[in-house]
Formats: C-alpha cells, sequence, structure tokens
C-alpha cells in the first residue's frame, strides 16, 4: 500500500494514514487501499479491533479537491463515489472500530471518525464540515452519522456553519468518546483498544450489530440522499 501502513499486535490492527505532505488528504488511491484493506479485516479472525490512525500531526485534511480528475458526468460521479464506499466498508466491519485524532480532521476524514464505533482525541485536535463553503452539501453518509452522535442542533451548527470545534466542545457533544493529553495519545489509544479486544468476540460482535441495525437501518434513504443533494449543489454551484 502506498498511502496506508498496517500493523497488527494483540489481536488489534492499526491502520495509519501516510499522506503527510498533503496534510493525510484523502485522495481516490487512498481510499480504494482503504476500502480493500477493510475488506481483508473483516476476514481476519486474529483481528478485534481496528483502530484507525495517522502518521504525521493531522489525522486527515478530508477529501482531497485538489487532485486531478476526469470531467465526468453526475452520474459517473455517483457510480464512482469512493468516499461512500469507503464509509460502508467500515460500517459493515464486525471488529470493533476507533477512530484516533490529533490535529485537524476535516470534511470527509470526520465522516469516517463518525463511521467507527468510538473515537478518542488529543486535547489540541480540531474538527469541522468545510464543505458548504465549497458550495457543497455534506456527503459520504455525513450527516445522518453526526446527528446520530450530537443531535439535529449541534449538527446543523457544525454543518451550515462549517466552523471548526475544539475537542474539548466535542467531548461534552458527545463526538468524542475519550480526551487525552497529545503525548498520550498513541498510547491512551492502545489502552482504550486492548479494553475492547479482551471481550469475547463473537458477544462483541452480536452486540455491535444489534446496536447498529436499531440505529442505522431507518438511516438508509437519508445516506443515500445526501449524495443525491451533493451532485444537485455541484451541478449548481459549477453553472
Amino acid at each position: 500500500m502506498k498511502f496506508l501502513k498496517l500493523e497488527k499486535r494483540n489481536k488489534i490492527s492499526y491502520v495509519s494514514f501516510t499522506r503527510t505532505k498533503s496534510l493525510n488528504a484523502l485522495n481516490s488511491q487512498t481510499l480504494r487501499e482503504l476500502i480493500n484493506l477493510n475488506k481483508e479485516l473483516d476476514n481476519d479472525a486474529n483481528t478485534k479491533v481496528i483502530v484507525y490512525r495517522s502518521e504525521g500531526k493531522n489525522f486527515s485534511a478530508g477529501a482531497d479537491i485538489k487532485e486531478q480528475q476526469k470531467k465526468l458526468s453526475n452520474l459517473q460521479i455517483w457510480k464512482s463515489n469512493l468516499g461512500k464506499e469507503a464509509i460502508e466498508s467500515i460500517l459493515k466491519l464486525n471488529q470493533i472500530t476507533v477512530a484516533s485524532l490529533r490535529g485537524y480532521c476535516l470534511g470527509g476524514a470526520a465522516c469516517i471518525a463518525t463511521a467507527c464505533d468510538f473515537r478518542v482525541a488529543s486535547e489540541t485536535s480540531l474538527v469541522a464540515y468545510p464543505e458548504i463553503d465549497l458550495g457543497m452539501n455534506l456527503n459520504w453518509f455525513g450527516l445522518p452519522l453526526l446527528l446520530r452522535l450530537i443531535g439535529p442542533s449541534k449538527t446543523k451548527k457544525m454543518v451550515i456553519s462549517g466552523e471548526t470545534e475544539n475537542a474539548k466542545d466535542l467531548y461534552r457533544w458527545g463526538f468524542i468518546d475519550e480526551l487525552y493529553k497529545d503525548e498520550d495519545l498513541d498510547s491512551r489509544t492502545t489502552s482504550f483498544a486492548k479494553k475492547y479486544a479482551s471481550k469475547p468476540t463473537l458477544p462483541a460482535q452480536m452486540i455491535k450489530r444489534s446496536v447498529n441495525a436499531l440505529t442505522y437501518q431507518s438511516d438508509q434513504a437519508i445516506m443515500h440522499m445526501d449524495y443525491d443533494q451533493f451532485l444537485l449543489s455541484r451541478e449548481f454551484h459549477e453553472k
């Protein structure tokens, strides 16, 4: 893999974003690598917890908007929505998933974080959904995933304002589950992951599946609708 690194220790798989020179922006190759790796890990009986983290000072700047792409029709873009597929690949995982956040976590990267079962973060972490300032609607299933975590009022605040929120506020709102000092993030994330890796595999997976089914079943229509809205906003913005 070119833009991801995989390490396995003590029933935990650590998946790191490695495009540090680009603030770990999520280009198409990174997303394809993530999708394929998640499919492999889903069938790995020796992995009980998956931790998504980053090399460098930032989790990820989100979708790589500077990436040069062919001029595609909206239908072609809709069919090749790698971001949506990447989020689905996380949601479908049997293992417990943890996002370990440091520095900036923006747009599509925040969607990845909300798709995980848990989010832990350093005290200086910053999260934002800047899509609105680019003339786009939030997609990658970001809206329903965020809504489930922090409720309608805070969701509208983050997504409509596009403002950057600090880790302490996000912890109070329920977006972040555990907050650590910057220098302790890696060690405390490992301790957090080990706690869940120590639990019996089958009951943990059954509980996760049941909770996800109850939580996200009614969101499926919205999850597909949000990308349709993104295409409409993109079309309007380009006129």
